[in-house]
């Protein structure tokens, strides 16, 4: 993230650890003095997580936002109202993430669930392009979620895929404060 060429990161799969591993290195670069957005996506409304409380320590290095909804994370799926809702939120946010991804405002940047948001059909993937077209050539760009597109999975610079090899909550753990979120 100096003079270096920034790269475009996906983070997919249906195992656990996409989002801390991104923002792993999120820790990595507010260490190294960097300057960090995170605009998540579909995370649950009201849930304040672990790395939300680390992060507020942050706050002339770190902008963090979060689209605030009622997506289900279980089966079943969002209802027509709520798909519209987000499609909305993610539209009138998209004008402030293409501007942090061109102007280089920071460093690094990182889109959790944005993926997720594609596959739904909440975004489209000329949208992507479009914000990969416009990247400041020395930005890092994360991409997290489930299901990345072929599209995007070519597109990226590098992809990593999470397993889902052994999970508790397969047998009733629930999400832990610490730990999961």
């Amino acid at each position: 993230m100096g003079k270096e060429r920034g790269l475009v990161q996906v983070y997919t799969g249906k195992g656990k650890g996409k989002t801390t591993a991104a923002l792993g290195l999120a820790v990595r670069a507010l260490g190294w003095g960097k300057r960090v957005y995170v605009c998540q996506f579909l995370k649950p409304a009201g849930v304040k997580s672990g790395e939300m409380c680390l992060m507020e320590k942050f706050p002339e290095q770190l902008r963090w936002e979060r689209i605030e909804n009622g997506w289900p994370l279980i089966k079943g799926g969002p209802s027509k109202e709520l798909r519209e809702k987000m499609r909305a939120a993610i539209a009138k946010i998209w004008p402030s993430i293409v501007k942090a991804v061109s102007e280089r405002e920071y460093d690094l940047v990182i889109l959790d669930e944005i993926n997720c948001c594609l596959s739904e059909g909440l975004i489209e993937f000329s949208a992507l392009e479009e914000l990969f077209t416009s990247k400041h050539p020395q930005l890092e760009l994360i991409l997290t979620g489930r299901g990345a597109s072929p599209e995007l999975i070519q597109a990226a610079d590098l992809v990593s895929e999470v397993l889902d090899i052994k999970h508790p909550y397969s047998k009733g753990t629930i999400a832990r404060k610490g730990i999961e979120y």
